[in-house]
């Protein structure tokens, strides 16, 4: 329980302490970001509370982790004409919450 409550816990902190004049838009890609873990629905049992999803469900690997690093980094990679900045923003938005994800999603792995 203490694991779903951080996956809105620290976006929500980060989404306040970091975008702080964007913070609601900010928060809410990044707890939509927990839709990654639709991927569980691919394992066989769905659930297993001793299984490290980091390496095991297909969105949780690390390709994919690259890609979220790369959306992550996204405002510094691209700059794109002013009209496209709201779309970077939310790339980089994305990115912070796929990563603080496989972030938390890691810790499970080290008990």
């Amino acid at each position: 329980m203490l694991h779903i409550l951080l996956h809105f816990a620290v976006p929500l902190v980060v989404a306040i302490a970091f975008f702080h004049k964007n913070w609601k838009s900010a928060f809410a890609f990044m707890v939509a970001t927990m839709l990654v873990d639709l991927d569980h629905l691919l394992a066989t049992p769905i659930y297993d509370p001793t299984r490290c999803s980091i390496g095991f469900h297909p969105l949780h690997t690390w390709p994919f982790i690259l890609v979220y690093v790369g959306l992550f980094l996204a405002p510094w990679a691209w700059k794109p004409a002013p009209a496209r900045q709201k779309l970077v923003r939310t790339l980089h938005h994305v990115g912070v919450g796929l990563l603080i994800h496989m972030g938390l999603d890691a810790l499970d792995c080290l008990g």
